[in-house]
């Protein structure tokens, strides 16, 4: 009987993939949504997004090691991570985290297609030297940290909304402190390669095709 309980729990491995599913389709549709809406932006947007390129490789050569840029790479970075990663202890997370799935599928898909919208095929090369080790960075961590966060907080909302005689305690263990860790090394390893080859990368190919 105490088995059946245990895997019933929300922190059960075994609803770690229908999580993972869940989030996964939220993220999609956000990705959806951004292609759909890049479709609408002016077609002036183009000239202001190659003039914000053009002055960005200037600068960057001054600026890409600076402290100010140093900073806006780890909010980048570290944004919706690290925001997946608190929600899990709150009961509202269970509402916010597919919200907040949605939304960086969205921002994210939205961007690209802004890239390749204003240049084209070439548009492709700049939004992967842009957003390329970025999400191959941010992406996986934000799932490993959102998955067992939902559960959390599904948890807590369990115990707040009535069944808390019936679940066990939410309990924050040695792999929840081991994931967190482990993304922010993994971010912090993004960071820096990104303040280091991202404006290179991205003058080369603009220097292509401007």
């Amino acid at each position: 009987m105490k088995g059946n309980g245990r895997n019933k729990h929300p922190l059960s491995p075994a609803h770690s993939l229908p999580r993972l599913l869940l989030l996964a389709l939220c993220f999609l549709a956000g990705v959806i949504l951004g292609q759909v809406l890049a479709g609408r932006v002016p077609a002036e947007t183009g000239a202001e997004l190659n003039r914000y390129l053009e002055d960005y490789v200037r600068v960057g050569g001054q600026t890409g090691r600076s402290a100010a840029a140093a900073l806006s790479a780890v909010v980048i970075y570290f944004r919706y991570p690290l925001l997946a990663f608190l929600l899990g202890f709150a009961s509202i997370g269970v509402v916010l985290l597919p919200c907040v799935t949605v939304a960086y599928g969205f921002f994210l898909s939205f961007s690209v297609c802004c890239f390749t919208a204003a240049f084209g095929a070439d548009g492709v090369l700049l939004a992967l030297a842009v957003f390329g080790l970025r999400c191959a960075v941010t992406v996986p961590c934000y799932f490993l940290l959102a998955v067992p966060s939902w559960g959390t907080s599904a948890a807590l909302a369990a115990v707040s909304f009535g069944s808390g005689r019936r679940c066990a305690p939410v309990i924050y263990g040695r792999s929840c402190w081991l994931r967190l860790g482990l993304s922010a090394a993994a971010l912090l390893a993004g960071v820096c390669a990104d303040l280091l080859l991202a404006p290179a990368l991205l003058g080369m190919i603009l220097e292509r095709i401007l």
